[in-house]
């Protein structure tokens, strides 16, 4: 069972799941928490190898996309969540998008913030460089290399701290782990490309998330049940960079939903 945090709300039934990104926890959702919990039910979860799921599964070798994706569902039923909204960062929102493959009639709603859509040539390059240097270089010097071509921005250095802090707390054997499945994450993201979701859709990309916002931007183009908005002054990690205007939209969203 994944390690998972659970806010109830005194009157509300809706359910919002919040899945993090790769080396990342439930921390990263800490500007999200509060606006949240006043209007639904919250669940938290720390993907596996991660956070405080991280003990659980310390002991297997090899993972696999789907089954970090089924964790997620199989958290939900223990608590007896039939149906939810979702929100994700990063490459939680792959994760989201493989859940609602699995068990397409789980999903309300998906949040998708700073989404990756597809490996374009320069992750292909990031991705085959980490294969290739990570029994060479500590993993650490790799992430961080990420961490400033995905931020390259001073004025979004709150992000990257993050993002480079919570990879610390993942380590290189977990690290190595989630590696591995770049070729399972990679076929998934050229099925989502093609196949839209069950559930509509709302993508928040910031305006200077230079890799990732161009291919959003076309996927919406040719999927009908999805939208786009753009947050500015706002890097990859959009969540933190500007969490009054992700919760806003994100909780408009919802709501929109909800009431249908």
């Amino acid at each position: 069972m994944l390690y998972h945090k659970t806010f109830f709300h005194r009157t509300s039934k809706t359910w919002v799941v919040f899945v993090h990104g790769a080396g990342g926890s439930n921390v990263v959702w800490y500007r999200q928490l509060r606006d949240f919990k006043k209007h639904f039910n919250v669940l938290l979860v720390d993907l596996r190898g991660h956070g405080k799921s991280k003990a659980s599964y310390s002991s297997e070798e090899l993972y696999r996309f789907d089954e970090i994706a089924l964790d997620v569902v199989k958290t939900m039923d223990h608590l007896h969540i039939e149906k939810a909204h979702f929100v994700g960062i990063s490459l939680g929102c792959i994760i989201i998008r493989a859940i609602d493959k699995l068990a397409p009639t789980r999903a309300e709603s998906i949040v998708l913030g700073g989404a990756i859509v597809q490996f374009n040539k320069k992750i292909n390059v990031l991705v085959n460089l980490a294969k290739l240097m990570h029994s060479i270089l500590p993993y650490m010097w790799l992430y961080r290399l990420n961490a400033w071509i995905l931020i390259p921005s001073k004025k979004h250095a709150q992000s990257r701290k993050l993002f480079v802090r919570e990879a610390i707390q993942l380590g290189e054997r977990e690290f190595r782990k989630w590696l591995r499945m770049s070729d399972e994450i990679r076929l998934n993201l050229k099925e989502f490309i093609v196949k839209e979701a069950s559930a509509p859709v709302l993508y928040l990309m910031g305006e200077r998330d230079h890799m990732f916002l161009p291919m959003v931007s076309d996927l919406v183009k040719k999927h009908f049940n999805s939208r786009l908005e753009v947050i500015h002054n706002c890097g990859h990690v959009c969540n933190i960079d500007q969490p009054d205007v992700f919760n806003q939209c994100s909780i408009q969203f919802i709501q929109s939903i909800s009431e249908k």
